[in-house]
């Protein structure tokens, strides 16, 4: 048992312990216990963590791992992981991961997966270290270095890891850390979308669960818009631009999918809504094809969705959906995304949800189709485009709309033969399925002209003014510039399935199979149901081509028929140019014969051929056509201008620009539906059907005869100027030829079916054979093919029908007509000796002569006369054996003979032929004849008979035929003519309604989606930089002197001045310049000549400012009911924060105009930096603040560049803001402020500057010495305007000296002073007169000035640059005004001796001074090291300020300068100088007689600058006005008061009621009393709070606070006077102090080892709170001091706080303890008063080596300073925790000496007390130094005593000690000003009352000690009893200061 006892270990952790006591905690301690053992200290990594530098310690790490991992690290580690069924990238999207198979010490593999880790198990169940990684910026950190690595090791070892550190989040509670790993690491795709196939659809997956299981807040976030963000950010291209993998597709899938499952489900209809709207403008403005295509299927799916169907429908409606078809203008899309916003469009318009108002809309019904087509322009149109659009147009009415129907035709024109050949099938099964539609289409205006248009053989390429009207090239015009939607071209050859009837059933399977690639298997049927009308129209030209084949023709629809003809054609003319109109050679006019003139042939006898020339070698001319008439094939020629219009063809007065030019070059166009027939032949069959019924059938349904076939005609004109220009499926001619004879046919029929009522059909029939004879005997005459059987046995059986032969009966003239055409088309086919119909054309005629006809002899002319070449061998030189044969002789034998015989007259015929061989049948006539042809007599009957008989019959007879025929072309021509231009308005309009409709919004959404996008992008990456240079800073902090990665060399550090200012407004500290410039380029490019010549536009800009002058503007201030205040219902509601105001704006700073944004909420000001490259500053990364209201104390109206349209917001902590606002804005800002009744708000109300002086007194207390000259000055600047932020309003301050030679500065010779009642430019008496006579003597011609006495100003920005020149970042402002040099070095300020001489040598220099010079004594010194150049002529270098000779250093100058400003000759005469810049002499005859005028427009309201309505105009002014400066507001209209002397405010004060004197200005009558507190206990703390509410105004007192050592607390009254005894002060204590049964004592024990003492008290400023440290459970407290009851407590640190400080605003408290930490928190206000302790800490400062002892802030200088037992002082910033400098104070040891106690006063002076460590009563041992707030050393005394309580005061240091002396030294020097009062007791605690009327000491032995000074006066008689209150009981304690302390009674301790 005894060797198990020595075994045993018994480890035991107390809480609560005092030296070897475990205390029981309970109220009666009745289990307190003794503990012996040995002490031993246990730390958890976790708390260590924090006093080192928090979690942001271990970012470094991640750093290392980062640059350490190889490219292929992970990849074998994911194959593992997943198994190899899921590595591969055709898993399927919904597969799930195995995210919870590995542990986590399989994922440490990976070394970024082993850092989350960590980082998991840090912030496990410890919300410091969460408010730690949130505070150091880690989650954005963190992603961004993971954004830098390879993809390959962000593998599923880093997922998981992520998953599990996000998982932790949640699982903490700690939303704001849940929120950010979201959004830098889960959510962030940079890091993803470059890993592994796997892990992205992993990542996909989780990410996906993480959504749709997050709450409103993370849809709304992370929902559809950062989703289709995401896909077009990382999933559209590859970011060297080519296509996209399509691994990377199937992630954009599984997205995209995410996204239906998003919007298809239930939720709020809001952000429903706001998600189709994003993914309709999401469709509208992605720029690759895959992501239209993927987002047009998510819509579809949500239209056809069943739960939200109609609101679906509702919103897309609302945000016009109709802005789709602007995607198919698109021509980087192909087929697919075409085909699928039909299928949007077909699927809404299908609805029975939707209003057939909005359906209406859909379908363009008030713009047309047209609108979309002329807008489509050069976009290929495809077979899917015009299926889907004549689906659309055909299948969403009741009946089809043949307008938008011929708009798709239209399209078609510029398609491919195959889409050409498509709606033609369509176009043709419907007219013949409804017998209404012919005539519907027939009324159409320009039909002709559509559908002729489709035979072009390649595709239908038009000019511009042909088919597109106005300008059809431009695919999507918007107005102005837009971004191009293409990038490169698509290629569409893949896009769409191959359609082909016989594979119907192949084509149903690949669907099914997922064969399509736009398509899943799981939607192959409803594919199919979509597509079922094109699948069933697939075999439809089978079924064509049996109508067109089969039979007389098929009945559609009751009186439409389908007419069928057979015609043979000659395959090789389709494919070559011989198609083009074949022009017979002309004949000379003289020779008497007839021309025909028609559209079926082009003659030059109406065309102006203008010069003939020479036609190129291989330029190929046709027949009939000029050298210089425009051919078919040459395209570079157009048509001349036409003459007066008498011929009938039309092609000479057709304009060849209304038509194509080029023909295609080839046919690549393969037979898909019919390998019997080509697609050629099938359209062009299909068409002529189709086009004849139109005409035949339509256009006879209704109208006038004249008018139905001038649209007949129309066709035919059209097919031959088509011809002319393009090469058709089939000759031109042929297609003429088969509509000829389908009339024909049709006509034939009609007579048939009439039963013999022939007459009606008369007049038409009349036209067709006209225009039958027009075509035959034009282009029939070189095209032996046109004349064909069929056309012949047409019109012989049309006559025969007629009874037309036979010339009695009605209608008699007509059938003549009729008749005489028919025997010219007979006589016609035997001309063409065609061997078959040949003979029959001659059986016929020879029919008719023997049975029917009767000719006259000019009939019988005429047939002989055409009977052709075998009968007249001598009048044809060409006529070959074969015409000759006797065949064909043969033939025309029985002819002749008939003529001859039965219509010649015998007798006259026996007088011209005796010889003629005997006609009546005789068996050799035919071989007689043929021998008489040949003989003279034959030829010369000819000759002298036929032919002049046969010449004039054709000029008499058919000269009425070729009038009729001219003039129905002409009427044609007028007709289409007509027609185009009605379409091409029609189109134009269309057109513009598009545009206007569906064009323009749908560009301004694009633009708005562009915008919204990129600004998110710059968003983003902005965001990204703020991220690095967060970084940035945090590694710098790290990596600092006394951070936890410090480098062993640490880089050096240039300084620049800081923006923070004291109460004083003195800009004292600098701050590390981590960009520093060394400006060597600038040195190098000094010019040393001279001066920069005036700018030339100087003059120009003056004259600006002339004509906007205003002579009288009023004070700039708002009237009392401008303000509107602010109204909160109910306390619940005023805790809601809510946004009153937002506004643009620009922070006014230093060094740069920041635009941002301005919000003011009932709590809060905010300002937001617009700026897109945030740069670093004293505040963090850019200038964005958030401020309570409640801390504003002022409001400044401000001018900024004359304007009056800035305010300035000045807060406790005295941080300030300039802000300029748009014109206007301003005021109704600064009353929304006063508004909202700011609680700290000081200058309360809208004055102006002059009342705002006058209400705030300052005034008075300067005249009454309560305040020093520099503090008034510093106030008139800022009332009047001046700020530091604008360097053309800068502070300006007088020279107050005159002497700068002297060895000693003699502040009481009046000599050595400047005469402050003049100018500094008429200081020298010299230059005054020269000032007054230039002034009156001035004159400018141009009227654009006014008289001024200085042409430059006392304070300007280069007047302030150049004071301030060594000091950044006036000399990068400097370098900048200076065009990036430095000024040559002669005029720069090198010393102050010298630039006080410049200004009495020249009155052109009238530079004042800048406050600087009486506070900043860094200015004077080059500490950066700056080149500034050498002096010309003695070549000194500029460097450091020369000071003058009375200045030993430059603190010295500075303190005597400023003593000399406080001087009473100064005092006296300051008020003389405040008159000619703040006041009376500032303008008027005053300032004249003063010579005090400069340049009017640096006059508040000389110019308004906004009536300039020029911008560059404008800006010139505006840098003018920065340039030369600007005069301050007038404050003054008459003579300042002057200052009181000394004498006289003593006087003053001794006439009125006495106030508490001031101490420090009685230091020799110092007496001290004493008040016993705690009898026997020391009295450790004993404070006046500062700003308590009870003011002198208010009867009342103050609250004493006074703490024991035993922690017993006492809140006295105080008086530092009584107004009825003129006495020193009036103490009450507090009763509850004496009585053991009211005593009140802080909760809980201190921890042992650590004695009570005012470093662990600390009191509010408002006397409400004391915050106590040194507790055993190494807490903060806070303790309501009315009933000490504890309010609060916080445990942050982990080890004893050990010291406490609050700075001067009672805003801010700092903590240090001995886990060598210190913390800053903010203390809470409520309703102005202070209400406890901000729980998270505002900043964690980490640095020191051992305990921290004591702590100071400064919340106005941005600094917070620590003492250690290390021996060092650490400075940091409290705005940003920044590491600023370590002060390590020296000593006669090499051991450091612990830093006891440490403070820091108003001027940011650092006072340091230290003590030897083991030599605490050995002399020497301690110190005091006082550094500046820079960090200079500016004095150090050894202290033979130990210094136990030490306060800061205004210019003196107050040490009490352990030896019980009480010191007062000066602050700068550390002198003792007074013999040291000896307490003979160690001293406690000292304080100063808030008057600075006592000292407040604390002695050992619980004694008060109250030190005041001067001599009591007597009681006023009759003025005080000692009854008090009336109450006997508290006269026993109540002190009036009558018990003087005497230390002797008190000795013997």
């Amino acid at each position: 048992m005894s060797e198990l006892n020595s075994k045993l270990l018994l480890y035991y952790t107390p809480q609560a312990f005092k030296s070897q006591m475990c205390l029981d905690l309970s109220p009666h301690h009745a289990y307190d216990g003794r503990l012996t053992g040995h002490r031993v200290v246990n730390w958890d990594i976790k708390d260590v963590l924090n006093v080192v530098g928090g979690m942001g310690v271990i970012l470094p790490l991640l750093e290392q791992v980062c640059e350490a991992e190889q490219a292929d690290s992970g990849a074998q580690e994911t194959s593992d992981l997943l198994g190899p069924e899921l590595t591969s990238s055709r898993g399927r999207v919904a597969m799930l991961l195995p995210l919870s198979r590995s542990s986590e010490s399989r994922l440490e593999k990976n070394g970024v997966a082993a850092f989350l880790l960590m980082v998991k198990n840090l912030i496990r169940h410890h919300p410091v270290n969460q408010e730690s990684l949130l505070h150091c910026h880690g989650p954005s950190t963190i992603g961004a270095m993971l954004a830098k690595v390879p993809g390959s090791v962000m593998d599923m070892n880093v997922l998981l890891a992520c998953q599990l550190l996000v998982e932790q989040a949640f699982s903490e509670g700690n939303s704001p850390l849940l929120h950010q790993l979201y959004q830098y690491l889960l959510f962030d795709f940079n890091l993803w979308s470059r890993s592994h196939f796997s892990v992205c659809l992993a990542h996909v997956q989780y990410l996906s669960s993480v959504i749709k299981n997050g709450k409103q807040r993370m849809q709304r976030k992370y929902g559809v818009q950062y989703i289709l963000d995401t896909v077009r950010t990382h999933y559209s291209v590859e970011k060297d631009g080519s296509p996209l993998e399509e691994q990377k597709q199937s992630i954009g899938n599984s997205l995209m999918a995410l996204l239906t499952e998003l919007l298809g489900r239930g939720g709020p209809e809001e952000l429903r809504q706001q998600g189709l709207h994003s993914l309709l403008a999401y469709v509208l403005s992605a720029a690759e094809e895959h992501q239209v295509v993927s987002a047009l299927d998510v819509l579809y799916e949500l239209i056809r969705g069943s739960s939200p169907q109609e609101q679906t429908q509702a919103v897309l409606l609302e945000w016009g959906v109709e802005q789709l078809y602007c995607l198919l203008l698109n021509p980087a899309f192909g087929d697919g995304a075409r085909e699928r916003v039909f299928k949007v469009l077909h699927c809404l318009l299908k609805s029975e949800r939707i209003n057939d108002r909005s359906k209406q809309r859909l379908k363009l019904r008030d713009i047309g189709y047209c609108g979309l087509v002329c807008n489509i322009g050069e976009i290929p149109v495809t077979l899917t485009t015009v299926r889907f659009l004549y689906k659309q147009v055909m299948s969403t009415d009741i009946s089809p709309n043949f307008r938008d129907l011929l708009s798709v035709v239209y399209l078609s024109q510029r398609a491919e033969l195959s889409v050409r050949l498509d709606i033609s099938r369509k176009l043709f099964h419907l007219i013949h399925s409804h017998g209404d539609y012919l005539r519907q289409l027939a009324r159409q205006p320009g039909w002709q002209d559509v559908l002729t248009k489709l035979y072009v053989k390649e595709s239908y390429k038009s000019h511009a003014a042909s088919l597109g009207g106005s300008g059809t090239h431009g695919s999507l015009d918007a107005p102005g510039a837009h971004p191009p939607l293409r990038r490169d071209m698509v290629d569409q050859a893949d896009s769409l399935p191959s359609y082909r009837a016989s594979r119907y059933q192949c084509l149903v399977e690949d669907l099914k199979a997922d064969s399509l690639p736009s398509y899943r298997a799981s939607r192959a049927e409803e594919y199919i149901e979509d597509h079922q009308e094109d699948i069933s129209e697939i075999s439809f030209s089978a079924l064509s081509l049996a109508l067109l084949h089969g039979g007389d023709g098929v009945d559609r629809g009751g009186d439409a028929k389908l007419k069928s003809y057979s015609d043979p054609l000659d395959h090789s003319c389709a494919s070559s140019f011989s198609n083009a109109v074949d022009i017979p050679s002309p004949l000379p006019r003289e020779d008497g014969l007839y021309h025909p003139l028609s559209p079926f042939g082009a003659s030059p006898f109406e065309m102006d051929l203008g010069g003939i020339g020479d036609t190129g070698p291989g330029t190929l001319t046709p027949g009939g056509s000029q050298a210089e008439t425009p051919s078919p094939l040459d395209h570079s020629k157009a048509f001349p201008p036409m003459t007066t219009r008498k011929s009938s063809s039309l092609s000479n007065v057709l304009d060849d620009t209304s038509y194509g030019t080029d023909p295609p070059t080839a046919d690549t166009i393969s037979n898909t539906s019919n390998l019997q027939q080509s697609p050629e032949e099938e359209l062009c069959n299909l068409l002529t059907n189709i086009i004849f019924s139109v005409l035949w059938t339509g256009s006879a349904a209704e109208g006038m005869e004249d008018v139905v076939w001038r649209e007949r005609g129309q066709v035919f004109s059209v097919l031959t100027k088509l011809g002319s220009s393009c090469q058709l499926v089939r000759p031109p001619d042929d297609i003429k030829r088969s509509l000829l004879e389908m009339m024909l046919e049709s006509s034939l029929s009609d007579l048939r079916e009439s039963q013999g009522v022939s007459l009606p059909f008369c007049p038409s029939l009349v036209r067709l054979l006209r225009l039958l004879q027009d075509f035959l005997f034009a282009e029939g005459t070189d095209n032996h093919a046109l004349w064909s059987e069929k056309i012949f046995e047409g019109v012989v059986n049309l006559l025969d029908r007629l009874k037309a032969w036979h010339s009695s009966g009605p209608g008699s003239t007509e059938l003549r007509e009729m008749a005489r055409i028919g025997l010219r088309i007979i006589t016609g086919y035997i001309q063409q000796q065609h061997p078959q119909v040949f003979v029959m054309a001659c059986v016929k005629l020879h029919s008719l002569l023997q049975t029917v006809l009767c000719l006259s002899w000019e009939e019988v002319c005429f047939l002989l006369g055409h009977l052709g070449a075998p009968l007249w061998p001598a009048g044809s030189k060409d006529c070959s054996d074969d015409i000759r044969s006797s065949e064909i002789f043969s033939q025309l034998v029985p002819i002749v003979r008939t003529l001859l015989d039965q219509h010649a007259d015998p007798v006259s015929l026996q007088s011209l032929l005796p010889n003629l061989p005997p006609t009546n049948g005789s068996p050799s006539f035919a071989h007689d004849l043929q021998a008489f042809c040949h003989t003279v007599e034959w030829q010369s009957f000819y000759q002298h008979q036929v032919k002049p008989v046969m010449e004039q019959y054709e000029l008499d007879t058919l000269g009425r035929s070729h009038d009729i025929m001219s003039n129905f072309w002409n009427s044609c021509f007028d007709d289409l003519m007509n027609t185009a231009f009605t379409r091409d308005k029609d189109k134009s309009d269309s057109k513009h309604k598009f545009q206007e409709a569906v064009v323009e919004p749908y560009w301004k959404r694009v633009r708005s989606e562009n915008s919204r996008y990129l600004n998110q992008q710059k968003h983003s990456s902005s965001q990204q930089g703020v991220v690095w240079r967060h970084w940035k800073c945090q590694r710098r902090l790290l990596t600092s002197e006394r951070g936890a990665w410090a480098y062993k060399v640490q880089p050096q550090i240039n300084w620049k001045l800081s923006s923070a200012e004291t109460y004083s407004k003195m800009r004292l500290k600098l701050v590390p310049n981590y960009n520093h410039d060394t400006h060597s380029e600038a040195s190098a490019l000094r010019d040393n000549m001279g001066a920069d010549s005036p700018h030339s536009s100087d003059l120009l800009t003056l004259a600006v400012a002339k004509e906007v002058k205003v002579s009288d503007m009023e004070d700039d201030q708002l009237g009392d009911e401008d303000v509107i205040f602010w109204d909160n219902k109910g306390e619940e509601e005023s805790e809601k924060e809510k946004l009153v105001l937002s506004e643009d704006c620009e922070l006014i700073t230093i060094t740069a105009v920041v635009s941002g944004r301005l919000e003011v909420t009932t709590h809060h000001l905010y300002f937001y930096d617009g700026s897109s490259e945030k740069e670093e500053t004293e505040d963090g990364i850019g200038f964005d603040f958030r401020r309570p209201l409640s801390q504003l104390r002022e409001v400044h109206l401000r001018r900024y560049n004359l304007r009056r349209s800035a305010l300035e917001l000045f807060f406790i902590d005295q941080a300030h803001y300039f802000i300029n606002f748009r014109k206007k804005v301003r005021n109704k800002v600064y009353s929304r402020i006063l508004g909202l009744r700011p609680p700290n708000l000081f200058y309360f109300g809208s004055r102006s500057p002059q009342e705002l002086l006058k209400a705030s007194g300052l005034t008075q207390k300067w005249v009454y010495r309560e305040i020093s000259n520099f503090e008034y000055l510093m106030q008139l600047n800022t009332i009047s305007g001046r700020t530091y932020n604008d360097l053309s309003q800068y502070p300006v301050f007088p020279w107050v000296l005159c002497d700068y030679t002297s060895e000693v500065l003699d502040l009481e010779n009046p000599a050595v002073f400047r005469d402050l009642s003049k100018p500094i430019g008429v200081v020298n008496a010299r230059h005054a007169q020269n000032v007054r006579e230039k002034y009156d003597s001035f004159e400018d011609p141009t009227g654009t000035m006014e008289k001024f006495h200085y042409g430059t100003h006392y304070s300007n920005p280069a007047g302030v640059m150049h004071y301030m020149i060594r000091m950044e970042p006036f000399t990068t402002l400097h370098v900048q005004l200076q065009s990036g040099r430095f000024d040559c070095a002669d005029r720069q300020f090198h010393s102050v001796a010298a630039a006080w001489q410049a200004r009495m040598e020249s009155p052109a220099d009238v530079k004042e001074l800048i406050p600087e010079f009486f506070y900043f004594p860094e200015f004077i010194e080059n500490m950066n090291g700056f080149d500034l150049g050498c002096q010309q002529l003695s070549q000194d270098s500029v460097n450091n300020v020369l000071l003058p000779r009375w200045a030993t250093s430059r603190e010295d100058f500075i303190r005597k300068h400023r003593k000399a400003l406080e001087s009473e000759h100064v005092s006296s005469h300051l008020h003389e100088w405040i008159d000619l810049i703040f006041g009376f002499k500032q303008r008027g005859e005053e300032a004249e007689k003063a010579l005090n005028v400069f340049l009017h427009y640096t006059y508040e309201g000389a110019v308004d600058v906004d009536a300039i309505p020029n911008e560059t105009e404008r800006k010139a002014l505006e840098g003018m006005i920065n340039h030369f400066g600007q005069t301050p507001c007038q404050l003054l209209k008459e003579p300042h008061p002057q200052r009181m002397t000394e004498e006289s405010v003593a006087r003053r004060q001794a006439r009125m009621d006495p106030s508490p004197p001031n101490l420090f200005e009685q230091l020799d009558k110092l007496r001290s009393f004493v008040e016993v507190v705690s009898d026997g206990t020391p009295l450790v703390q004993a404070v006046v709070p500062k700003n308590q509410t009870r003011s002198i105004i208010i009867q009342g007192s103050d609250v004493l606070v006074t703490v024991s050592a035993n922690a017993l607390v006492g809140t006295h009254s105080w008086l530092p006077y009584d107004k009825n005894i003129n006495n020193y002060f009036t103490f009450t204590r507090d009763p509850t102090v004496t009585n053991p049964k009211t005593q009140r004592f802080l909760s809980g024990p201190f921890s042992p080892g650590l004695d009570i003492s005012s470093r662990v008290l600390v009191v509010s400023n408002d006397g409400r709170l004391l915050f106590s440290g040194g507790h055993w459970d190494c807490s903060l407290r806070v303790t309501q001091l009315a009933r000490v009851k504890q309010l609060g407590r916080i445990v942050r640190h982990i080890d004893v706080v050990t010291c406490l400080a609050l700075d001067l605003c009672g805003i801010y408290l700092i903590s240090g303890s001995r886990d060598t930490s210190c913390i800053v928190w903010q203390v809470l206000q409520q309703a102005g008063f202070s209400s406890g302790i901000s729980p998270r800490p505002v900043q964690v400062l980490c640095g020191h080596d051992k305990e921290v002892t004591c702590v100071a802030i400064s919340t106005e200088l941005d600094m917070a300073a620590s003492g250690s037992k290390d021996g060092t002082v650490i400075v940091h910033s409290v705005r940003r925790g920044q590491f600023l400098r370590t002060l390590r104070p020296p000593g006669d040891s090499a051991v450091p000496a612990h830093i006891s106690q440490l403070l820091v006063g108003t001027e940011g002076h650092i006072v340091v007390h230290t003590a030897q460590d083991g030599r605490s009563t050995a002399k020497g041992s301690f110190s005091l130094l006082v550094y500046s707030v820079n960090g200079r050393l500016l004095s150090r005394v050894v202290l033979e005593e130990e210094v136990t309580a030490l306060h800061l005061v205004s210019d003196y240091v107050i040490l009490g000690t352990l030896q019980g002396n009480l010191q007062i030294r000066h602050l700068s020097s550390l002198d003792v000003v007074v013999a040291p009062l000896a307490l003979k007791l160690p001293v406690r605690s000292v304080s100063v009352t808030k008057e600075c009327s006592h000292i407040l000491v604390g002695l050992d032995d619980g004694k008060l000690i109250v030190v005041g000074s001067g001599k009591p006066e007597q009681v006023r008689s009759g003025q005080f009893s000692r009854r008090l209150w009336a109450s006997t009981q508290r006269i026993s304690q109540v002190s009036a200061g009558e018990t003087e302390y005497n230390p002797s009674e008190h000795a013997g301790i």
